[in-house]
């Protein structure tokens, strides 16, 4: 199988990669000419490109079976949201367009959990929850949203086009490091004094990569797939951690309102006064006042995903971070 993959130097990715190697998928892979390559898989045919500019590296398509299309600007913050909605909306309108007229049979589109309908009372979500628009919190969630909506009406024009849901992607190769990843590097460095009332799903980063492939064979064109794992909350997830680390977990809980008043203030000095992206953001806070608790029943029962312990994986990125000079070694070996 000829595979074109996008987002290879990203987190979700990097693993789809080397999965997708491992099996004897020839592969080519889309990156930026800024992308560190050093987690690609040796053999692989690069192609350089933007997501912004997908008809630059159309050529690239042809011949290929087919397309995982992982990559997308996944920030919370930025100084400019039309870049934003330019690389993750019509990136993935055009990129389908050139799919389709490549000949390119199968397409697996890696959307979010994101886009599910969560509740601020820890109601566990599906793929068949009531959502809108109107609920997405955010340029990222809007943005992924609406891509994952380009997907669907690609698939009911006959496309085939299989989306996939990743809830909270926890492991190894979290080289930028993503959100949750970040969770793990201010733990390991101390940098965790308090913690807020909020719920993620974590799963394991290797498992979603594996079926992304499987998707590929099995999965049904136009359906959505939550591919999620544990449902914790943050201070679970702390001391989980402090369990791994030997590490204390923090005990002080911050009423969101607290932390909305340092995102704003993190915001305004950091983000538009220093040009950086801000440690805290307003739409990191307001997406936290939701449990964002999913069930993958539906992978379960139709691609065979394993829902399973994230200690290993929790683990792994501890590991991994500290090898890699993120954070000092903690004073249990991980």
């Amino acid at each position: 199988m000829r595979l074109f993959l996008t987002g290879a130097t990203g987190f979700v990715g990097a693993h789809v990669a080397q999965m997708a190697a491992l099996q004897g998928a020839e592969l080519r892979l889309l990156t930026r000419s800024s992308s560190n390559t050093k987690n690609l898989p040796i053999g692989a045919e690069i192609v350089v490109g933007d997501l912004r500019e997908p008809e630059k590296f159309a050529s690239a398509l042809a011949g290929c079976d087919a397309l995982i299309h992982v990559a997308a600007d996944y920030r919370l913050w930025v100084p400019d949201p039309a870049e934003m909605y330019k690389a993750n909306v019509e990136g993935t309108r055009e990129l389908l367009r050139l799919a389709r007229e490549a000949g390119v049979r199968r397409v697996v589109y890696t959307s979010s959990v994101a886009t599910m309908g969560f509740k601020k009372d820890g109601t566990i979500v599906d793929e068949e929850t009531p959502v809108s628009e109107a609920d997405m919190i955010g340029h990222y969630k809007r943005s992924k949203w609406m891509a994952e909506q380009v997907a669907m009406e690609a698939a009911r024009a006959g496309q085939q086009v299989i989306i996939l849901n990743p809830t909270t992607p926890i492991g190894s190769l979290d080289t930028k490091p993503t959100p949750t990843g970040r969770i793990v590097v201010d733990f390991l460095n101390g940098n965790f004094p308090a913690y807020v009332d909020t719920g993620l799903n974590l799963v394991d980063v290797d498992e979603i990569a594996r079926m992304h492939l499987v998707a590929l064979e099995r999965g049904t064109p136009g359906e959505r797939y939550i591919l999620g794992g544990e449902n914790l909350t943050l201070k679970q997830i702390l001391d989980r951690l402090a369990a791994i680390t030997g590490l204390p977990s923090p005990t002080m809980k911050v009423p969101h309102a607290v932390a909305m008043a340092f995102a704003l203030f993190d915001e305004a000095i950091t983000g538009k006064l220093r040009g950086k992206e801000p440690r805290a953001t307003v739409e990191a806070v307001r997406m936290g006042r939701k449990m964002m608790f999913a069930s993958s029943a539906k992978a379960e029962r139709e691609l065979g995903l394993r829902v399973m312990s994230v200690e290993n994986a929790l683990r792994s990125a501890c590991a991994w971070f500290v090898a890699n000079g993120y954070a000092p070694a903690p004073p249990k070996t991980v």
